[in-house]
């Protein structure tokens, strides 16, 4: 493939894909400012039942032949067609088709529905808990805890329980609703650790939906996104654990992290020798350290070649905040068929593991807003193939030599203390586990999961029997209190299933 002039590392098809992603960005930023700027609330509704009718002539769905009713108020009020997936609209003022659906899709059309982790927790007869937490750094970190049992209120919130304590942390471009919005409440590990008598807390990154406040600046600032993987490390883990354990006054706490979640409490851990005195125990499901690279091989090219041209395309805020503009005015069907797409061009996931009422609840939730920068830190630790911390300076292979003055610091995760116990899907795309654990210290345990892929790990069908399980048994072999766990009728049930 020949090579242009400038930026020579750069193929002809990638400055192909370059300009054209410039292109698409600047159209969709155009979009964006005429639908939230420009148009009225009764447009909005009419471009979403246009999506809705053509998803049902597309796809081969009638809809119901029984007169629209109107609905008004909001949106509990507004069904799907049954015979599609009986959920609700999201959007006010949709028109109400078709039969009542059963129990099962009216969970799910709450889920679809809810508008927060409050909500979602309310759907099974949980009371959470909201707390916030101030970092080091002036950021305020919204905590969710839960700590009393299905249709229970704990009459002292905030204050110890005396049970063990579990604090469990998200992924890239998620928040903490993401751990409860399943359609089934034995599949969700929040709820079923409540069960078994543990004190349950999740965090939220800062710039997410429930972080998204500093006392230095407003969210509108550039300098209010200037933060990686780094940040994260130094301070939002760690200050979140000092918090928790306060309130608890417990010694220790177990932490399970997903996707990111992992790799912040591996840098965090490594880098903070007194925290892993904090932690009896680190379960990561679905670990990222240093993936190899993306499936789809010019955004890959494109990234790895170039890491902070993401900064060109996205700005330096928030990444894909216009992804809530989309879900709003999109069927939620048509909405998940784009997340699919773009999970399978981009990562080769293929989710048949997640159903598609799974889906169409969960991906309500899937987004919540981060910097560009903790992206641009990821293709860095692509491109480089270690977990480095963040590059400021960013020099270009084309400068380095064999024996280079330069090395970016890389995070000592082979000084973790902690026990580890890594739960990865042999069908994820993004872990090399070879690769991952010639990195961790010799102690981690390794805990193949068959046929699963990333987010599967989340959302998969049947976690119940194949993840969960898992769970349990790591927390209770390290936990400091084995003995308050599992004292109600759910340990019997998975008991008697052994």
């Amino acid at each position: 493939m020949p090579r242009l002039p400038l930026l020579g590392r750069l193929s002809t098809r990638e400055y192909v894909a370059l300009v054209l992603g410039f292109i698409f960005i600047a159209f969709e930023g155009i979009i964006r400012l005429i639908i939230l700027v420009l148009l009225p609330k009764p447009i909005i509704n009419w471009f979403y039942e246009r999506s809705r009718f053509l998803f049902h002539y597309t796809s081969g769905h009638e809809l119901s032949s029984t007169s629209p009713t109107p609905t008004s108020g909001n949106a509990s009020g507004t069904e799907f067609e049954s015979g599609v997936s009986g959920f609700s609209s999201p959007n006010p003022n949709a028109s109400t088709w078709g039969k009542k659906p059963p129990r099962k899709k009216t969970i799910a059309d709450r889920i679809l529905r809810a508008r927060d982790f409050t909500e979602l927790c309310d759907i099974y007869g949980y009371t959470p808990e909201e707390h916030v937490v101030l970092t080091k750094d002036g950021y305020l970190l919204g905590l969710h805890r839960i700590s009393a049992k299905k249709n229970e209120v704990n009459p002292r919130p905030g204050t110890s329980t005396g049970r063990p304590v579990v604090y469990l942390h998200h992924g890239l471009l998620m928040n903490s609703e993401v751990w409860v919005c399943l359609t089934e409440e034995e599949r969700a590990l929040p709820f079923v650790l409540v069960e078994w008598g543990f004190d349950v807390w999740l965090g939220n990154n800062r710039g997410n939906k429930y972080s998204k406040k500093s006392i230095h600046y407003g969210p509108n600032s550039t300098k209010f996104w200037d933060f990686s993987i780094d940040d994260f490390a130094w301070h939002d883990i760690p200050d979140s654990i000092s918090y928790i354990l306060e309130i608890t006054k417990a010694p220790k706490l177990s932490y399970i992290g997903f996707s990111q979640g992992t790799a912040q409490a591996f840098a965090a851990l490594s880098i903070h020798p007194q925290l892993n005195e904090k932690v009896n125990v680190f379960i990561a499901l679905a670990p990222a350290l240093s993936p190899a690279g993306l499936a789809a091989s010019i955004v890959d090219g494109l990234m790895k070649s170039s890491p902070t041209l993401m900064f060109l395309f996205f700005g330096r805020k928030s990444i894909l905040s216009s992804a809530t503009m989309w879900q709003s005015i999109l069927y939620p069907p048509i909405f998940t068929k784009v997340i699919d797409t773009s999970l399978i061009w981009m990562f080769d996931w293929h989710s048949r593991n997640i159903t598609p009422t799974q889906k169409i609840s969960a991906y309500a939730h899937l987004y919540s807003f981060a910097s560009v920068k903790s992206v641009v830190h990821w293709f860095q630790i692509m491109r480089n193939g270690a977990f480095l911390m963040y590059d400021d300076e960013v020099m270009s292979p084309a400068v380095r030599t064999s024996v280079s003055s330069y090395r970016p610091a890389r995070f000592p995760t082979k000084n973790i203390a902690t026990p580890i116990v890594l739960m990865y899907g042999d069908q994820d795309s993004l872990v090399d586990i070879d690769a991952m654990t010639k990195q961790l210290p010799r102690h981690t345990e390794v805990r193949r999961l068959a046929g699963y892929e990333h987010l599967d790990v989340l959302w998969g069908k049947d976690v119940d029997r194949d993840v969960i399980p898992e769970v349990l048994d790591a927390l209770k072999r390290y936990c400091e209190t084995p003995e308050m766990v599992g004292v109600n009728g759910t340990s019997r049930k998975h008991d008697e299933e052994d």
